[in-house]
């Protein structure tokens, strides 16, 4: 069995788990996230203690029984604590402002880029070159930090553009005469 999928996960005060036959539900402070069951493995919630089991002795079913348990612990992570990207601006005259549910970019285009969040997603700006990106679900605030740096990606001449903050640009050298 998956070394992941063996390892149970303690479910932490405030949170809600339900488990059926076609669904689990996650309810927390910061929302609730819900994913459909596989049926190649068997949830089940002990007192706050929920245990992954594979139903048959596949290699699938032991594989998705790992995935299964890292998918739901980042729900149960996410609704009681949340997940952040921060990116950083890097260039003469980049800027980023928050407005509500946009993000206003101005990073060296001839008009500024406004991006939509979607629901559950919150952006801020603590400065003009910092963007945070915040939510409960752990693959959308991802997927949303990944679109917001393809605007404008860091460039390997200058390390100008949109970069995350632990992210290293490693530069290459300018052409000799």
């Amino acid at each position: 069995m998956s070394r992941v999928g063996k390892m149970p996960i303690t479910v932490p005060q405030g949170v809600d788990v339900q488990v059926s036959a076609e669904k689990i539900t996650v309810k927390g402070s910061q929302g609730t996230l819900t994913l459909p069951a596989n049926p190649l493995v068997t949830v089940k919630n002990d007192k706050g203690t929920l245990t992954f089991v594979a139903t048959n002795e596949s290699a699938e079913a032991d594989a998705m029984s790992g995935t299964f348990r890292a998918l739901v612990n980042n729900m149960v992570n996410g609704v009681s604590k949340g997940f952040e990207r921060k990116l950083n601006l890097v260039g003469v005259g980049f800027r980023a402002a928050a407005q509500g549910q946009k993000l206003n970019l101005q990073i060296g285009f001839s008009h500024p880029v406004v991006k939509d969040m979607p629901q559950g997603i919150t952006v801020q700006t603590p400065t003009q070159t910092e963007i945070l990106i915040k939510g409960a679900d752990r693959q959308v605030v991802g997927q949303i930090a990944a679109e917001v740096r393809a605007i404008r990606p860091p460039e390997p001449y200058k390390g100008k553009g949109i970069r995350y903050s632990d992210e290293r640009v490693v530069l290459k050298e300018t052409k000799k005469k």
